[in-house]
């Protein structure tokens, strides 16, 4: 167990529960708004040696030049985007990530996108609330049977791979960087092959400068007037513009978005759009995601201050090390 002399400057939103799982371990500074962070780092960057984050928050150069004790930033949740990570190597500071912690949660949030959005779940619930029982009442496509198709093959697209088809009857086909050698699904080589093969069109793959924007306008097309998006990525993936125009002109039938580039702050447009259902970052937020998370950021801070090796390094920082 670290000693309490370790101080700990936490950047996210925490139950009070979790946080005071770090409180019991660490000296905690909790800034989980941008101006407590700010005003943190001002008045006490010198001391921190350990920062959590997540992906969404992320972590700056310049805000690591102000924190010249640091030495290990824990990013809560499996995407780090916006950590700079080669800064970071630059500073000899370890970043770890959380592969797995959220997986069930974020698969289990991306279901009840496809059927809130393919059921028009929510704008009949909104319809039923004025009074429009009789109006409210459309005739939507079934779920079963579609086809699927994920970008990206990693943990989250595998659960969500598995529930379609035993739960639904869905074909599966996937793009990836690569082949996966342990699966028979439909491989595609590219978005665009993939969206036309798909009635669900799930994006689950991790954002970087290559991901940015893959989903535009020819993908959007080619997924077609039926054709359903849902993005429990990050919101980089997709080109808004490009969905806001393609959801107007009903050149796709709807969209589940938990992500949306530049968020908090969203599109007027977007919220105006129609069929579509929209959560606020939350498919990974289950009791047990946040208490998985919690628990392996603190094995691998206590692993670091104890002088041992941390258990999930994010690829780059294991790399540098090796």
């Amino acid at each position: 167990m670290a000693p309490a002399s370790v101080d700990l400057l936490v950047l996210i939103p925490f139950p009070p529960h979790e946080l005071a799982r770090l409180e019991a371990v660490y000296t905690v500074t909790y800034a989980p708004t941008p101006d407590l962070r700010a005003a943190a780092i001002a008045a006490d960057g010198p001391k921190f040696r350990a920062v959590l984050t997540h992906g969404t928050a992320g972590m700056t150069a310049a805000e690591m030049d102000a924190m010249p004790k640091l030495e290990m930033i824990s990013c809560y949740g499996v995407g780090y985007d916006r950590i700079d990570i080669q800064a970071a190597i630059a500073h000899h500071i370890i970043v770890t990530h959380g592969p797995g912690t959220n997986t069930i949660s974020v698969a289990d949030h991306t279901m009840a996108l496809m059927l809130a959005t393919i059921r028009r779940i929510a704008q009949s619930d909104a319809d039923v609330r004025k009074g429009q029982w009789h109006e409210a009442r459309h005739s939507t496509p079934e779920l079963t049977g579609m086809r699927l198709g994920l970008i990206g093959f990693g943990s989250i697209a595998r659960e969500v791979a598995r529930r379609c088809e035993a739960g639904f009857s869905m074909t599966v086909g996937y793009h990836s960087r690569r082949r996966a050698a342990d699966t028979a699904y439909a491989y595609h080589d590219s978005v665009v092959g993939l969206a036309e093969a798909s009635d669900v069109l799930v994006v689950a793959a991790p954002a970087n400068a290559q991901t940015r924007h893959m989903v535009n306008t020819t993908v959007l097309n080619a997924l077609g007037p039926q054709g359903y998006l849902i993005n429990i990525a990050r919101g980089s993936l997709v080109d808004t513009d490009a969905l806001i125009a393609a959801l107007n002109e009903h050149r796709i039938a709807g969209a589940g978005l938990d992500v949306v580039d530049g968020e908090p702050v969203v599109p007027p447009a977007l919220l105006a759009a129609p069929n579509l259902v929209i959560t606020p970052h939350s498919a990974g937020r289950s009791p047990n995601a946040e208490d998985n998370m919690t628990t392996l950021a603190m094995r691998n801070l206590g692993a670091h201050f104890a002088g041992k090796a941390v258990e999930t390094p994010v690829p780059e920082c294991a790399k540098a090390a090796a």
